[in-house]
């Protein structure tokens, strides 16, 4: 089983953090999934101090690909890169050793944010380069929000079903006690 570490980040809180493997084959298939079979439910971007991008995709993506180390999400009208493997770059101008490792991810991490009671409230899924700057932010269903990001009357414990989905298959984790407690304890507001 995978145990999950507690940090306190500025701006964040506490947050539960399970780490993830950052090898090619891994994270493109924990990529594609999360973009093959959720497009619809997720927002994603970054979230960085003095920014937080939270896009939502137009439609399910036409195609998934990996070129130099470089994954591609096509969505038709925008895509988006991530470098997640080894990476070379071009003939003309090839990225040195210590580039490539800055650009690769070296950090990947799911995680969910803890209230002050130590319930969660929010879920999601990053990625960090070689140089720990954050490529992306998955942004997970909520189940105090709707899609639209807009505040729930009561909790829709259902919206959790893709943290279940990610923890259970990729980390190998069945309920831990705060999954089992979140969908017996009712406290709002969920930011807390």
């Amino acid at each position: 089983m995978t145990q999950s570490t507690l940090v306190t980040e500025p701006g964040n809180g506490t947050l539960e953090i399970f780490a993830l493997p950052t090898d090619t084959e891994f994270l493109q298939t924990l990529i594609t999934d999360v973009f093959q079979n959720y497009w619809d439910q997720i927002h994603f971007g970054t979230a960085v101090q003095g920014a937080v991008w939270e896009v939502r995709a137009p439609n399910a993506p036409q195609r998934i690909s990996l070129s130099d180390g470089y994954l591609t999400v096509d969505f038709g009208h925008w895509h988006f890169h991530l470098c997640i493997g080894e990476h070379r770059g071009p003939r003309n101008n090839p990225a040195s050793e210590e580039l490539a490792r800055h650009r690769r991810t070296a950090r990947a991490e799911l995680y969910r944010r803890l209230r002050e009671d130590g319930c969660p409230s929010s879920w999601g899924l990053r990625l960090f380069n070689g140089k720990d700057e954050q490529q992306m932010t998955v942004f997970l269903p909520n189940p105090y929000l709707t899609v639209e990001q807009k505040v729930l009357k009561e909790p829709r414990w259902a919206h959790l079903a893709m943290w279940d989905h990610l923890r259970e298959t990729y980390l190998a984790v069945s309920y831990t006690h705060l999954d089992v407690y979140k969908r017996q304890v009712v406290v709002f507001p969920y930011l807390l």
